[in-house]
This record gives structure tokens, sequence and C-alpha cells, in this order.
């Protein structure tokens, strides 16, 4: 409990200097969410979604936050939009973690288009966790541990390509120094859940 209050002020602080940073309103939103402050959860998320709507990771934890408070209409608006974002994104982890959460409920879900797999993974190619196609592998393990290796084997190049540009702003806008371990956790869960792989050991650049 110590160690999440600890996130939660070293978080609050941050969103405080920085109202306009969206990632420190998510990283708060989570924080309080584990502190079972589920109210203030509830609004550092919506400020998140308000700065940056195409997160789909965001909705999913809104809802959370908004069904422990008794809010179940609320949650299902969110989820409902949250599934539409996430599937828009390539989020396939939160999308279908919002559509269980939505038939539990009992509410609607949003109907897609299904893509049906016409082809075999080929040499070269992986059917990618976060976008859910079939697409250019890694030329190589980005890094030398078994979490380099289960990227290689479930993102797609272009996936990849795309977290290097989201961890740039992850390691700038909460200013993580990656020699801390701790800064490093906040670092590896942020790539875990964008790119919707369960989280692995810690990586060696």
């Amino acid at each position: 409990m110590a160690d999440t209050n600890a996130r939660v002020e070293q978080f609050r602080q941050m969103a405080d200097a920085d109202p306009q940073n969206a990632l420190a309103h998510f990283s708060l939103g989570k924080a309080l969410l584990d502190a079972q402050q589920y109210a203030d959860a509830a609004k550092s998320l919506q400020r998140a979604i308000a700065l940056d709507p195409n997160i789909g990771k965001l909705y999913q934890l809104l809802a959370e936050a908004q069904l422990k408070t008794g809010h179940r209409d609320y949650a299902v608006e969110t989820l409902t939009n949250g599934v539409r974002v996430a599937h828009g994104r390539g989020d396939h982890l939160p999308k279908n973690e919002m559509i269980k959460t939505l038939r539990e409920l009992g509410a609607p879900v949003p109907e897609f288009e299904v893509a049906k797999p016409d082809q075999p993974v080929g040499e070269g190619e992986v059917l990618c966790s976060r976008c859910g196609r079939i697409n250019r592998k890694l030329a190589a393990p980005p890094f030398r541990n078994a979490q380099g290796q289960l990227i290689y084997e479930k993102v797609c190049a272009d996936c990849w390509r795309e977290w290097i540009g989201m961890g740039t702003k992850v390691i700038n806008e909460l200013r993580l120094p990656l020699s801390d371990p701790q800064a490093q956790k906040v670092f590896d869960q942020h790539m875990n859940e964008f790119l919707n792989l369960t989280p692995g050991s810690k990586h060696v650049p």
C-alpha cells in the first residue's frame, strides 16, 4: 500500500505540474484505481480521455472505476465508446476485455465486420498481437532476453515502430529515468499494454 500511495503522489504531482499531460493523468488514474480511490480515479481517467481519446485502455479503466462507484449506465456508455476506439486502433486486448464486461452487464456489444484470416503466416511474417493482422516481423528480437523474444514472436515491425514513437513520448512526458527500477517498471507496463502482450521479464537493452 505504501508503494501504491507513493505512485499516486508521484503522478499527482506530475499531473498538477502539467495539466495537459494525458499520460500523467492516465498513470494517476491507474494508480488511484490500484489504491481503491475509485471516484478520484474516474476523474483522472476522464481527464486523460479528454486530452487523448484514442487510447483504448483508458476506457476500460474508467469503466472499472465507474462500476466500482455504482455508475453502471455511465460504465456501459464508456465501454461502448471504448470498444469502438480500441477496434479502430487495433487494441485487441482492451477491446476483448470491454466486450466481455459489456456481455456480463447484459448490454449490447458494438458489431464490426469480422476479418477472416485467408492466408497462413508465412516466412518472415507474424500474426501481430496488437493489430491482429499477418504482417512483416522484426529482423531480430529488440532485446536480448525472454521479453525481446516474445516481442519478436508476437509483434509486427510496423507496430513495433509505432511503439518506439510512443515509448519516447512515455519517457519524456512521464520523465522516466530508466536507470530507476520503478521507472523501468512503469515503462514496461505501458509497453506491454500498448503491444497487447502479457507482461514478461525485465528487458536488457
